[in-house]
């Protein structure tokens, strides 16, 4: 690496250190798309399966509306009818919300397995899964199984020991918020495992290669507690009408072990409240939450003859200065970056890695696309030292090292 030997008296952070600094020149293989090529290659091919992987590169690029937006064009999504001002009344009358991290974890109590679903192109459900953590440690949960995790010959055999997950560690651990959340487990000191099939099976070989992936690790440890976080249709007990038994039913049907599923994607917002599930829009909830009736008993998602045990309903997204609210949980803080005098043309790409961290194949704590000089420039991030890279579409990159206090 070359060292600039001029100052470029830019990127002033909030919390740093706010004087001029030496960066550092770098060859850098950026992994990330900018959003010009991802739009480039959806021109060539707007299927549905296309649109689906653009939602998931918008999703890596912590682009969280146009994710939405694609994954609503890939689904076909549609409006629906919403609740009348009666049918809204009636239904904040049947339930009050309550703080779904709190309910998940005592119910956890009196379980063995919890299982919990995502979206594969919605970040939040990430988020939301890596504020349960450490309240699932401290009551006996030592043990998290990724459905992203690569497995066989697949398998990234050095995670647990190097304690971060790296490009090929997974598909979807490429998205900044997944890739923390399983950074985050190995370091409150989960045991992390792959379950997914290794033959290539779909449909219901698929479940029940997962299911008795897990049953193999659950009797390793037969005294121990399991969080499975899934993708999907995975979470469901019940009859599947395409599966007959999804992952979590298999899971049930080897193992004689009742999991606590949840669901989290139903009762999440779309990319138009007229796409959301009427319900979600007839409630008022600043935070994620789960129903409870006047009995105190939760609210059951059931869909046709599958069912999981809860419904995390999460509020609608507000954004600051361009960014999900939600990313600023979990400890982060917004720190603002000034690019006032870098040399490299826009638009830009800025990645914040983990000092220590490998920038040649690791994972970003958070990543920003500066498309102009009018674009916000906020990362999410928790105190801590850091590597920052900003590099554009022609691989020009420059380095630097900072702290966040």
């Amino acid at each position: 690496m070359k060292v600039f030997q001029s100052f470029l008296v830019a990127l002033l952070i909030v919390s740093c250190q706010k004087e001029p600094r030496v960066y550092k020149e770098i060859d850098f293989q950026n992994p990330y798309k900018f959003s010009s090529e991802i739009k480039n290659e959806l021109g060539k091919d707007s299927s549905s399966w296309n649109y689906q992987m653009s939602a998931q590169a918008y999703a890596n690029n912590t682009d969280y509306t146009n994710a939405l937006i694609h994954w609503d064009l890939a689904m076909n999504m549609s409006e629906k009818e919403m609740f009348n001002e009666k049918q809204a009344d009636s239904i904040n009358s049947m339930y009050q919300p309550i703080n779904a991290t709190e309910f998940i974890v005592e119910q956890a109590k009196s379980h063995k397995v919890v299982i919990i679903n995502e979206a594969h192109h919605n970040s939040m459900h990430r988020v939301f899964t890596k504020s349960l953590l450490q309240k699932l440690f401290d009551i006996g949960y030592k043990n998290i199984g990724f459905e992203t995790l690569g497995n066989g010959e697949y398998l990234d055999t050095d995670l647990m020991k190097r304690k971060y997950p790296v490009q090929k560690t997974g598909y979807y651990t490429k998205d900044p918020q997944f890739g923390d959340l399983v950074r985050r487990a190995l370091k409150i000191g989960f045991t992390v495992f792959p379950y997914e099939q290794t033959n290539g099976s779909n449909g219901k070989p698929r479940e029940i290669e997962q299911a008795k992936n897990i049953q193999k690790v659950i009797e390793k440890g037969p005294e121990d507690k399991f969080l499975i976080h899934c993708g999907f249709n995975h979470a469901f007990e019940g009859d599947h009408e395409r599966w007959e038994k999804a992952m979590a039913g298999r899971l049930k049907e080897y193992t004689g072990i009742d999991p606590l599923t949840i669901d989290q994607i139903e009762f999440s917002e779309k990319s138009k409240p007229e796409y959301n599930n009427p319900m979600l829009n007839a409630l008022d909830i600043d935070e994620p939450s789960i129903l409870v009736d006047q009995s105190k008993k939760p609210f059951k998602y059931e869909v046709k003859k599958r069912w999981t045990d809860l419904a995390v309903f999460h509020p609608k997204t507000k954004f600051i200065d361009g960014r999900p609210d939600w990313l600023f949980d979990n400890g982060n803080q917004q720190v603002h970056v000034n690019l006032e005098g870098i040399k490299i043309p826009l638009p830009v790409m800025i990645l914040a890695y983990n000092k220590g961290e490998e920038i040649d194949r690791g994972i970003p704590i958070d990543r920003i696309e500066v498309k102009n000089e009018t674009s916000e420039t906020n990362l999410a991030l928790a105190k801590g030292e850091y590597e920052i890279v900003v590099t554009n579409i022609n691989g020009e990159s420059i380095s630097f090292d900072f702290n966040v206090n």
